[in-house]
């Protein structure tokens, strides 16, 4: 009795060392989990905020370029209208106006964004598709001789293509008003396939000649909203002239990575801007 007694005793010693052991593995492993998963949320963190800030100068690089380029346009007019046509050139001042307190509301969306622990930022409705017709307009008004047509029967996007089609004829329209020369006149088409949206925007200016004055990321910029939904967008000198830019859109959302962007046509030497 005495033995069984004492091998019942070292075997409950046994089990209670095993069971405190294995649950220091346990505690231990946990706590690597825990670090482990910590360490994925601040990288997620850390990529998400890149990813934004990224966004954020695309949008404001897009938002001050055409904006600036119609309020010269709009100052150099009504300058010289000024002298003989007053009438001109108040419609200048207003044009330069309109245009100055547009790009102040999606500035200060924008900003909005980056300010820290502002739930309720000033996060108000981003440009899209159906902003074009106005866009197009908007410059028109600011002294650019620009048609505008859409064919096919119009369907949905994938959530933020909108704007990306929006932003690339807004940095189209604004190359044609800072590099196609005096008196252009540029064509804009938004054409409707039956699985993609197809973008084109030309202009019969002096083309890629009068373009190759800078390292700037307009052009790149366009490839790269193109390419993040699955499409493509090329830029280069028109046939018998001017500049011509083409961009793909499919109607289903299929991301592409920004790798492909040499590879969906666009030289990015071809058309540089500011």
């Amino acid at each position: 009795m005495i033995w069984l007694a004492f091998g019942i005793a070292v075997a409950a010693l046994a089990l209670a060392g095993w069971l405190g052991l294995r649950l220091r593995v346990e505690r231990r492993r946990a706590a690597a989990l825990e670090a482990n998963s910590a360490l994925a949320a601040n990288a997620a963190r850390e990529l998400a905020t890149s990813n934004e800030r990224a966004r954020i100068a695309r949008e404001m690089h897009d938002v001050v370029a055409h904006t600036l380029s119609v309020v010269v346009a709009q100052a150099d007019g009504g300058r010289f209208a000024g002298r003989t046509d007053s009438e001109a050139a108040l419609r200048s001042l207003e044009t330069i106006a309109d245009v100055s307190r547009s790009a102040l509301t999606e500035m200060r969306a924008l900003l909005g964004v980056l300010r820290e622990g502002d739930g309720e930022a000033a996060l108000g409705p981003q440009p899209s598709l159906a902003d074009i017709p106005a866009l197009v307009a908007t410059t028109r008004e600011g002294g650019l001789d620009v048609s505008f047509v859409t064919t096919g029967t119009p369907r949905p996007l994938p959530i933020g293509a909108g704007l990306a089609a929006y932003r690339i004829v807004q940095e189209a329209l604004t190359n044609v008003l800072k590099h196609a020369g005096p008196s252009p006149h540029a064509f804009v088409q938004l054409q409707w396939e039956a699985d993609a949206l197809s973008l084109v925007i030309s202009d019969d200016g002096r083309g890629a000649a009068a373009r190759r004055d800078g390292s700037g990321s307009g052009i790149a910029g366009m490839v790269e909203r193109a390419t993040v939904f699955g499409g493509s967008l090329t830029a280069g000198p028109r046939a018998g002239g001017g500049f011509i830019v083409k961009a793909r859109l499919p109607l289903t959302s299929q991301g592409g990575s920004l790798a492909s962007a040499s590879a969906a046509g666009a030289d990015p030497d071809a058309g540089a801007d500011a």
